[in-house]
């Protein structure tokens, strides 16, 4: 059975607890690795379960959402599933906890994968990436680039070019709001059962409602790629 998921050795930099990163990983060779709804929603569902000192089999539970998983590996303050790859913004809270979370959760997500599609060998395109948020300016940013990664399948090159047209800035935003396979609705709803998949008390408060949360967003549609803020890379 194949268990090397995502190489989680010879990092860069060592990932250090109590500090933030983003996380992103993608499909071998750019292949989608999400298909339907259903992968999607097991991925989601692993983002919870997997984040346990303890172990769980996703299949032997009803609702995982419900389990009690007493000390969590990460905090995770926003995730964005895209077809061929994921964003994850989370802090460590023990030593190891980042690498034992994404091998946790790409573990169980590519067994289920490679059952249902009937394949074999890696999904992921070498190591997860991580980025060291080393600045509050950085950190926040993030929470936008996380949540904005949708856009691109309705406008493709809105990163490099912008936008300046007020229509394709509300169909964004309309189209961000119903995008389900992120935590965007965690942050504008508050009735979300994935929201449990948030820690939002280890982060700053950047977004204390919902109006200043979509006020964030709308303003990072009209920059583009060359005014991020950069952080570390490890």
């Amino acid at each position: 059975m194949w268990y090397n998921i995502c190489n989680m050795s010879l990092r860069k930099f060592p990932l250090v607890s109590g500090e933030h990163y983003h996380i992103y990983s993608r499909g071998n060779g750019k292949r989608d690795i999400f298909h339907d709804k259903a992968d999607y929603q097991r991925f989601i569902k692993l983002l919870f379960i997997a984040n346990s000192e303890e172990n769980f089999r996703l299949s032997e539970i009803k609702d995982p959402f419900s389990i009690e998983r007493g000390n969590i590996l990460v905090s995770i303050g926003a995730y964005c599933l895209m077809p061929n790859h994921f964003h994850i913004l989370l802090r460590q809270e023990s030593d190891g906890g980042i690498s034992k979370f994404i091998q946790k959760v790409m573990t169980g997500y590519t067994m289920y994968y490679n059952k249902r599609y009937e394949k074999t060998g890696s999904l992921c395109e070498g190591k997860f990436k991580s980025q060291l948020l080393d600045t509050d300016n950085y950190l926040k940013y993030i929470f936008s680039y996380i949540h904005l990664n949708p856009v691109k399948l309705i406008f493709s090159n809105w990163k490099k070019d912008g936008f300046i047209d007020k229509t394709q800035k509300s169909r964004a935003l309309t189209f961000l709001e119903e995008y389900p396979y992120s935590s965007f609705h965690s942050y504008i709803e508050t009735n979300k059962k994935e929201s449990l998949i948030l820690t939002k008390e280890s982060f700053p408060k950047y977004f204390p409602s919902k109006k200043t949360f979509k006020k964030e967003i709308i303003e990072w549609l009209s920059f583009n790629d060359n005014e991020r803020p950069q952080g570390k890379a490890s």
